[in-house]
């Protein structure tokens, strides 16, 4: 009979032991420090929607507008070109009956135009609305862009006849009345800036001057309302010395499911016109004169003042003076000013003598040596000593 041993746990395979510790060694690997967590599932490769889309139409012809994205919504770069769906429904629900499809990369400056068919360009005006619909290799996307209405329907009539010729004032623009309108319909000029003036600092000023003139924007639309443009209209927003390009339109703005929308002619063609200033300013007006004796040593004068001339292009005044006769009569007119032109609405003469009566007049001049005509005459006796 064997004698009772130590109680005790009984030793474990090698093996079972092994596979142990290979397991706790796995475990503490995955949570260890810096170890990413589970697996993520592969990009769709879907593009950001469009979110800036605009659109629209002059004539038979929409222009969409709009901005490509750079990544997909993982936020991953997006590479290669990427398919656009254009999308043109006659209602507003939002879903893609395909009108045509392109190609373009990522982040280009997205652009198209879209001919209306005949049963599209005429009738009476209905909603039109466009959207644009990124989609990847497999025709999958993350949705349709914002949506731009238009409308369609039959356009007012294209703008005819129109021409430009230099005023006083500005460019005066005429063109021919519409054969007939059903409704009033408002005029959009289009103008554009053919010679970008360089920002030139003017006489005394510097580049850093904040005075100075701003540049001129490149492009600019004009609308005349309905009614009131008799087939004409004055552009006096110019500067001159440049060369500009018109078009014209014809815009009815019409209510559809309570919004106002536009509905506009095509773009007549260019009109060129440089603007030249052809016109000499305004005479002044309202010369005055005073008279001062000389006191105290001073010499005796006269004090000339007018109302300021406020054209844009005005290089300042001309001061003119003749000496009148006992008789009333006078005597040939003379320029008094400097040879450069007075800048301010006044003139103050010393040359002149006690007891004698002078009558003075005053031009302006425009910075291309346009004189205008001499104001009325403003007369005044020097006082005796």
């Amino acid at each position: 009979m064997q004698s009772a041993g130590k109680l005790g746990a009984r030793p474990w395979p090698s093996a079972l032991c092994a596979a142990l510790v290979a397991t706790l060694a796995a475990a503490f690997a995955l949570t260890g420090c810096g170890m990413p967590g589970a697996p993520q599932p592969p990009s769709l490769n879907l593009p950001v929607p469009v979110s800036d889309l605009s659109a629209v139409r002059a004539g038979s012809q929409v222009t969409l507008t709009w901005t490509m994205p750079t990544k997909t919504t993982d936020k991953v770069l997006l590479k290669g070109d990427i398919a656009v769906r254009i999308c043109r429904n006659e209602s507003s629900a939002a879903r893609c009956n395909a009108a045509a499809t392109l190609q373009l990369a990522p982040g280009a400056d997205g652009s198209f135009t879209d001919t209306l068919s005949p049963a599209l360009a005429s009738g009476p005006p209905r909603v039109l609305t466009y959207f644009v619909e990124l989609v990847n290799r497999k025709s999958r996307s993350a949705g349709l862009s914002n949506d731009a209405e238009v409308l369609a329907g039959q356009a007012p009539p294209a703008v005819d006849g129109l021409t430009a010729e230099m005023s006083r004032d500005g460019v005066l623009l005429r063109w021919a009345p519409a054969p007939s309108e059903a409704e009033p319909v408002a005029i959009r000029l289009v103008r554009k800036l053919l010679t970008p003036p360089a920002q030139k600092p003017g006489p005394g000023e510097t580049a850093e001057n904040p005075l100075a003139q701003p540049a001129e924007p490149l492009e600019r639309s004009l609308l005349v309302e309905a009614g009131a443009n008799h087939g004409r209209a004055l552009d006096s927003d110019i500067r001159f010395g440049e060369t500009y390009e018109y078009r014209a339109q014809r815009v009815a703005r019409i209510v559809v499911n309570g919004a106002t929308l536009e509905l506009a002619s095509p773009l007549s063609a260019p009109l060129r016109i440089e603007a030249e200033q052809l016109f000499p300013p305004n005479a002044p007006k309202g010369l005055a004169a005073v008279a001062t004796a000389g006191e105290n040593g001073a010499s005796p004068a006269i004090d000339l003042s007018w109302q300021p001339d406020t054209e844009a292009d005005l290089a300042g005044y001309i001061v003119y003076r003749r000496e009148l006769a006992a008789t009333g009569a006078g005597g040939a007119w003379q320029r008094i000013s400097p040879t450069q032109p007075v800048v301010g609405p006044a003139y103050h003469d010393t040359n002149v003598q006690p007891g004698h009566a002078y009558a003075y007049a005053v031009s302006a001049i425009d910075q291309e040596g346009h004189e205008s005509a001499r104001s009325a005459e403003a007369q005044e006796t020097v006082p005796g000593p």
